[in-house]
């Protein structure tokens, strides 16, 4: 399930959820929240995201597009 962005917790992997000109959908590499931003965690790098929404991130590709349906659009 989708989560709004402002709760998204510091300690974990997470799918984020993002609008570009493209509309919304979610990144597909897991993030971590840091103080000031996010970071890939995959390659530790810094990213320019403001995701809208997130969830747990599911190591299972597959499992990640069963669980959670769609991605969020704009409120």
């Amino acid at each position: 399930m989708w989560r709004p962005i402002s709760n998204a917790p510091f300690d974990r992997d997470l799918e984020l959820a993002v609008i570009d000109s493209d509309g919304p959908h979610a990144l597909v590499f897991p993030c971590r929240r840091i103080l000031g931003g996010w970071i890939n965690t995959t390659t530790k790098s810094r990213i320019a995201v403001q995701p809208t929404h997130w969830r747990e991130w599911d190591k299972d590709p597959d499992d990640r597009a069963k669980g959670g349906g769609d991605v969020p659009g704009p409120t």
